[in-house]
């Protein structure tokens, strides 16, 4: 029986610094801002050795979601147009929604949980979690499950 690969989420500050310069290097690759892996290295400063031994285990938060479906939570406050705002910044995102479930209000707020597929956005999901959250009447908003 193989070995399950396990993953975790970390800020970028708590991480060694090889682990952001390959994903710089490797988000060089992507765009074309650098033809090889040898000139990727070099812009950003580590060999290619160390490039190619952390490649596959490095990915930046944002491609690793792409194309999934991400569970959103967030709080909101009892107030009307809280929740049709936050899905406009899904529907100007591009992101198609799947389901939104939400609690009785109690204490002048109210849990949803949003179920979108980001595949098709045309933002960051860092962009979309920061401008719903920045909603008035937003009170939390964050990932739950992806």
């Amino acid at each position: 029986m193989g070995v399950k690969t396990k993953f975790y989420i970390v800020a970028a500050e708590a991480l060694p610094d090889i682990f952001i310069k390959v994903a710089e290097a490797k988000g060089m690759m992507q765009s074309g801002e650098a033809g090889t892996v040898g000139e990727a290295t070099r812009r950003v400063g580590i060999s290619r050795s160390a490039f190619y031994k952390y490649k596959d285990a490095v990915q930046p938060f944002n491609n690793m979601k792409a194309g999934h479906i991400i569970t959103f939570y967030t709080m909101l406050k009892d107030n009307p147009g809280v929740l049709s705002n936050v899905l406009a910044i899904f529907a100007g995102s591009g992101a198609n929604i799947l389901t939104i479930n939400q609690s009785i209000p109690t204490n002048g707020c109210a849990a949803v949980t949003i179920s979108a597929e980001t595949s098709d956005m045309e933002i960051s999901l860092e962009e979309l979690i920061g401008r719903a959250s920045s909603l008035d009447g937003v009170v939390r908003f964050e990932i739950l499950a992806g």
